[in-house]
């Protein structure tokens, strides 16, 4: 009998980084597990695919013509095969055992969808700030799920079931820079999959300085675009005309309002509104983040005061 393949793989989406990549692949080559790596070039115009072939031969390497964002993972995800998935960015890796942990994870959980690893950030290991979130997530817990279910995640703390994400459309093609785990999260759930925050699978992340202001305009008009494909029509609106008001004084602002504007059409036609008892789940989140906005606020005024 032939023996059974590996049961995860690992996706890296990357974008004219190579040195970044280079960092990546030597920790997730170097995994105990030894998992398949497929790396997903968006488009790269540097070295990045002339390293990974004389440095890695053994990582396959999917060649896009231009920037697909985070459509690129979906394109790795159809190409690597495995039962399970978990993915990392050019700056991120995996804890030697994580994945092991993960696979047995999803193997005892039929309905696990996806989990939401534990993000460390930098040389010290520092815990990322949403850890603490997903822990407190007010969706609660169902018995046949590992951890919290949650609506958020890093993708690249994320392993999902592989086909249980192709089911579920993969990442949206109208989000590519912002919010696009959201949205995933919230398909996977309408379908019946659960999404875990699953503390014991931890991957560690070393990110570049703050985004560019492109960036971060393309992560704001992402975010809102994902709330009018399922959130209420309402909801949307309002933190549109939020937006407006914002885009008065802020460029960032009016970068991320012309994109929005651009796509509006496109997501009305594609929008697939949310279950009643999602919704009102994702409502909950919704204030819990709104709650930790208020807090962090009070503390900088008790900071600076």
């Amino acid at each position: 009998m032939n023996a059974p393949g590996p049961a995860v793989g690992v996706v890296v989406a990357t974008r004219d980084r190579a040195e970044r990549l280079a960092t990546a692949l030597d920790h997730l080559t170097d995994l105990p597990e030894r998992p398949p790596v497929v790396v997903v070039d968006n488009g790269s115009t540097d070295h990045t695919r002339a390293m990974v072939a004389e440095r890695y031969p053994q990582v396959r390497v999917l060649t896009q013509g231009d920037d697909r964002g985070s459509l690129a993972r979906n394109d790795g995800v159809r190409a690597i095969g495995t039962p399970y998935v978990a993915f990392s960015d050019d700056d991120s890796w995996w804890h030697p055992g994580a994945l092991a942990r993960a696979t047995a994870l999803l193997n005892g959980h039929p309905r696990l969808g996806a989990l939401a690893g534990q993000l460390r950030v930098g040389p010290a290991e520092r815990p990322d700030s949403l850890n603490a979130t997903l822990a407190a997530s007010p969706v609660g817990r169902a018995e046949d799920l590992p951890g919290p279910e949650v609506y958020d995640f890093h993708a690249c703390a994320a392993v999902v079931r592989r086909g249980a994400f192709l089911e579920a459309g993969g990442f949206h093609p109208l989000v590519l820079s912002g919010g696009e785990e959201t949205l995933l999260a919230y398909d996977l759930a309408a379908m019946g999959w659960g999404v875990s925050y699953c503390p014991e699978v931890v991957a560690h992340h070393e990110p570049a300085p703050s985004p560019s202001e492109e960036r971060t305009a393309a992560m704001r008009r992402d975010e809102l675009i994902g709330c009018w494909l399922r959130r209420p029509l309402p909801l949307a609106a309002r933190r549109t005309a939020e937006l407006l008001t914002e885009g008065g004084r802020d460029p960032v602002a009016r970068a991320a309002l012309r994109g929005l504007l651009a796509r509006l059409p496109a997501a009305l036609r594609l929008r697939r509104p949310l279950p009643p008892w999602i919704e009102e789940a994702a409502r909950r989140v919704d204030e819990q983040r709104t709650d930790e906005g208020l807090r962090r606020d009070e503390r900088q005024i008790v900071t600076y005061d």
